[in-house]
């Protein structure tokens, strides 16, 4: 990805994305790069699926209901009451068809950042620790062990962050989406 690129990408970020949310998106590239760095994964293709992560989170539901219809994108009965969920799948329709991302990995890695699924691509595992530990995050139980343990072995990252998720959305009484309960019991059972 030309830096061209990169640059138009932020700068539209810049004008659709909360601030919050934009300093978040800019730290999931940045820490996306680094764990490409070290786990030897394309490094534009990992900031690219960084930047573009979120590209769908300012959307309202509808607005994301109407581009999935639009688009014969599928949409799970949770998903079509929850933005947090649906908004990865947009994303990675955003990315296709607002800005011009053809590979499927990059767009795989985008869909699957909220959720997970077995058997991760390790771009798929790396946005979706990045987006858990990049700088800004504060909140996160084990959030330091989780940071060491990722740039050592991104299963057992996988598997710590997943275990908390559920812990979290048990304790929330928050609807576990089937993906992430099916992408939590693969790391158990292979980490």
């Amino acid at each position: 990805m030309a830096s061209l690129e990169t640059n138009k990408i932020i700068d539209n970020l810049l004008e659709v994305l909360p601030q919050s949310r934009y300093i978040h998106t800019l730290g999931v590239a940045y820490t996306a790069t680094s764990l490409a760095m070290v786990f030897g994964e394309s490094i534009d293709k990992a900031r690219l699926a960084g930047l573009l992560h979120d590209c769908a989170k300012a959307y309202s539901l509808d607005d994301m209901l109407e581009i999935a219809k639009d688009n014969n994108v599928n949409v799970t009965d949770l998903e079509y009451k929850s933005a947090n969920l649906l908004h990865a799948k947009i994303g990675a329709v955003l990315a296709k068809i607002e800005y011009g991302v053809e590979d499927k990995s990059v767009l795989d890695a985008i869909m699957y950042h909220t959720t997970g699924k077995p058997a991760m691509t390790t771009l798929e595992k790396i946005i979706y620790i990045a987006d858990y530990i990049e700088p800004s995050r504060n909140k996160q139980k084990r959030l330091e062990l989780i940071r060491n343990t990722a740039f050592k072995d991104l299963d057992q990252t996988m598997l710590l962050i997943l275990e908390d998720t559920m812990d979290y959305l048990k304790a929330t009484n928050t609807d576990i989406d089937p993906l992430t309960e099916e992408t939590y019991l693969f790391y158990k059972e292979n980490t």
